[in-house]
């Protein structure tokens, strides 16, 4: 469909990475990651920010800008967000917008328009800490496309192919899911291979009854669990360089070790209903808090 057309019927045209910004250094390395992603995917940038934010920033935000307290507006955040990402990437088209909203209302509405959505992790101090952290859980339990939270020390990271690697997280029903198929993109965006993880665990009580078929229980979760990685690489391209690894113990544990050696780690979100409204799987909630680097929590058709 034209652009013209495309644009008659409402439909987004040439979709946007969003990134919520706030005026932390964790958020402009954010700003510098999706600013390299967009020009990968030859897509345009749109950084956000929402100014109900500006409440629990108080006088720390004035220091880090350098003005008095007064002075200190929603468009100097994302003024130095920009300057920042036209720095990094001078070609990358880049838009800016100041929601009047709280920050996981505007930042998931933005979803729905969104390619993916990039936040940063961490706060300038404790009470901002755990606000960000709040938020970038809820919007990760709602968002409409591919949620990016950098997590790790980001030495310089935003560069592509800085560890030569994308890790999948491989789930039980993940032939043809929304995760592997980004994950596929990032690799072949960033010219790494691909390392699909499976994590296995063998029965708690085996109970053999024959000498000769000792460990045969954990050997059939082994395979079991090979089976489903070759399934989900089932539609890969041909030209992919294609890691597969089955790991015994938990799933949550052999991704974060995997992340220690990975520019992007990916895991799937089927949401569940639950007392509090959708919630993020136990894996995708543990790799959030404890990567070892920036996590793609890709939701999946229910």
């Amino acid at each position: 469909m034209k652009a013209s057309a495309a644009r008659a019927f409402g439909e987004p045209v040439d979709p946007p990475i969003v990134v919520g910004v706030d005026g932390s250094e964790p958020s402009l390395r954010a700003v510098e990651w999706a600013a390299d992603e967009a020009a990968l995917r030859g897509a345009s940038l749109r950084l956000v920010y929402a100014s109900l934010w500006e409440r629990y920033e108080g006088m720390s935000l004035a220091h880090d800008l350098g003005k008095p307290s007064q002075e200190v507006m929603a468009e100097d955040i994302v003024e130095t967000a920009e300057r920042r990402a036209r720095h990094r990437q001078p070609d990358v088209k880049i838009t800016t917008d100041v929601l009047p909203e709280e920050a996981e209302y505007g930042l998931i509405r933005e979803t729905r328009s969104a390619l993916a959505m990039v936040l940063g992790c961490r706060g300038r101090n404790g009470v901002t800490e755990a606000l960000l952290g709040s938020v970038s859980v809820t919007v990760a339990g709602h968002a409409h496309c591919p949620l990016i939270v950098l997590r790790g020390s980001h030495d310089n990271q935003a560069g592509p192919g800085a560890r030569g690697r994308i890790v999948l997280g491989v789930s039980e029903k993940e032939a043809g899911s929304a995760a592997v198929r980004f994950a596929v993109e990032e690799a072949l965006l960033r010219d790494v291979p691909l390392e699909a993880v499976r994590a296995w665990r063998r029965p708690l009580h085996e109970s053999p009854v024959h000498p000769l078929i000792v460990g045969e229980p954990a050997h059939l979760q082994e395979r079991r669990a090979a089976e489903i990685v070759e399934d989900a690489l089932r539609d890969i391209p041909a030209g992919l360089r294609v890691h597969r690894r089955t790991i015994e113990g938990f799933p949550r544990d052999a991704l974060l070790a995997a992340s220690r050696e990975a520019d992007l780690l990916v895991v799937g979100a089927r949401r569940r209903q639950g007392r509090f409204g959708l919630q993020l799987g136990r894996v995708a909630h543990g790799v959030l808090h404890h990567a070892a680097c920036p996590v793609a929590v890709v939701p999946e058709p229910t």
